[in-house]
């Protein structure tokens, strides 16, 4: 059974997902710095007829520069400058609400909707690790409790600047030599716990009303800011069963929020790695496991599941007595998903390691292209996904086999389209309304 149009968004990361991507042949290390790298890799995307790509950020240096390619360009300038070099496909931009301000950020990211023709996206992230507050003059990270109560009124006040131009405020009068319309101006005037916010954007309402809002936390919290808020999730799901689960969660949660649940869309993430048959598609993943250098691996695991150093032991199983998510801080939802994933399948650090070194908690797949695509279908047609992130393991190799190879078999059973068919905004390949403007009253049904 199938549920309309699959949802397709390419997330982007230099050489590719797998950490030993970089050390491939075919591997540029220098990728993640180089404009040609990521329009080359857009325009595969729009090929493919994504809906969208996404780029991951962090106000901080992720990893050990010895690990994998670790710099990582500014993702809103970058999406600009990928706006020239499409024309359909969706610009999701990462960007924390914990070390921004609401509004510069709106203003970046209406600017980016109107340059693109109405493409943008924000990913909104809390931003969760000690390394990111002390680069803002913070000992410790917050509490994630309250980096959600952050997000939340700083999503408030940017809902707020986005409509402090009502959609006909240029008259652009000539003649009466009036640009404007000074009583469609509504300056948000907010005072909150976090934020003191006077003036209008000095940006005109964009092209879709606001960028589309997508959210990545799957915590508890994170889970009731998404039904409050996102319009679209990316989430990591092991299992189908996980997967149905978080997503009817989600979207019993959206509606009772008020909200309809077809204006969220749930997109987990998916590794594939390709061949021509299966033995050739697990032979490629070999190659990558083989690369992994595990001393990274084991010091990541040690930082994400809060133990001393040393403390691991590769052929060993993780140690008992680990906290439970609810005395986490950081990034709740993936420490819950690691360990339970060590747990139900008995791995040791090591192989632990080699599956997390593939997409980093994120489904992985080795698998004939028809193989893929079944996978694909049957998450979509059960009620566990509206679409995935597709993150190929290397790159662009990985994502040019995806749409040479998948795409194909995906269209043919009707799941995706095969042509964009006129320019759209990113909420309409979404199939999402264009929000009204809170200061403008609906006319009332005759």
């Amino acid at each position: 059974m199938t549920r309309g149009q699959l949802h397709l968004n390419a997330f982007l990361m230099n050489t590719g997902h797998h950490e030993a991507s970089w050390r491939l042949p075919e591997s540029d290390p220098y990728a993640s710095v180089d404009l040609a790298h990521y329009v080359r890799l857009a325009r595969i995307a729009e090929r493919g007829t994504f809906d969208s790509l996404f780029l991951a950020d962090g106000p901080q240096l992720w990893s050990s520069v010895g690990q994998r390619p670790a710099g990582a360009l500014e993702p809103i300038t970058l999406l600009t400058a990928l706006a020239t070099a499409t024309e359909h496909i969706g610009l999701i931009a990462t960007a924390s609400t914990s070390y921004n301000s609401p509004y510069n950020l709106a203003r970046k990211l209406a600017t980016l909707d109107h340059l693109s023709g109405g493409r943008a996206g924000w990913n909104i992230v809390t931003t969760a690790g000690a390394e990111a507050a002390r680069n803002f003059g913070l000992e410790a990270e917050p509490a994630h409790a309250e980096r959600y109560a952050r997000a939340a009124e700083f999503l408030d006040v940017a809902l707020k600047l986005w409509d402090s131009w009502e959609d006909d405020t240029i008259v652009a009068d000539k003649a009466a030599g009036v640009w404007g319309d000074d009583t469609k101006i509504h300056p948000p005037r907010h005072r909150g716990r976090f934020f003191s916010v006077e003036g209008a954007l000095n940006v005109p309402r964009s092209p879709q009303g606001y960028p589309l809002l997508v959210q990545a936390g799957s915590s508890q919290d994170g889970r009731r800011f998404a039904a409050r808020y996102a319009e679209a999730v990316f989430t990591a799901q092991q299992t189908i069963e996980d997967a149905r689960a978080f997503y009817a969660d989600l979207k019993a949660r959206t509606v009772a929020a008020g909200r309809d649940a077809g204006h969220i869309k749930v997109l987990p993430g998916i590794v594939p790695v390709i061949g021509s048959t299966e033995a050739e598609a697990r032979a490629s993943e070999r190659v990558l496991e083989d690369h992994i250098v595990h001393a990274h691996g084991v010091r990541h695991l040690e930082r994400l599941l809060h133990l001393d150093p040393d403390t691991l032991e590769l052929d060993g199983p993780l140690p008992s007595g680990l906290p439970p998510e609810s005395a986490i801080e950081g990034a709740k939802s993936r420490y819950t998903l690691v360990v339970e994933l060590a747990r139900r399948e008995r791995l040791t650090v090591r192989q632990l390691i080699g599956r997390l070194g593939g997409g980093r908690g994120h489904l992985t797949f080795a698998g004939t292209p028809e193989q893929v695509a079944d996978t694909i279908e049957l998450w979509f047609g059960s009620g566990a996904a509206d679409g995935f992130n597709i993150m190929p393991a290397v790159l662009p190799s990985g994502l040019e086999a995806f749409v040479e190879h998948v795409v194909p078999i995906l269209r043919a059973r009707g799941l995706l389209r095969a042509e964009y068919g006129g320019r759209s905004t990113l909420r309409e390949r979404y199939g999402l309304p264009r929000p009204a403007n809170q200061h403008v009253i609906a006319p009332a049904l005759v």
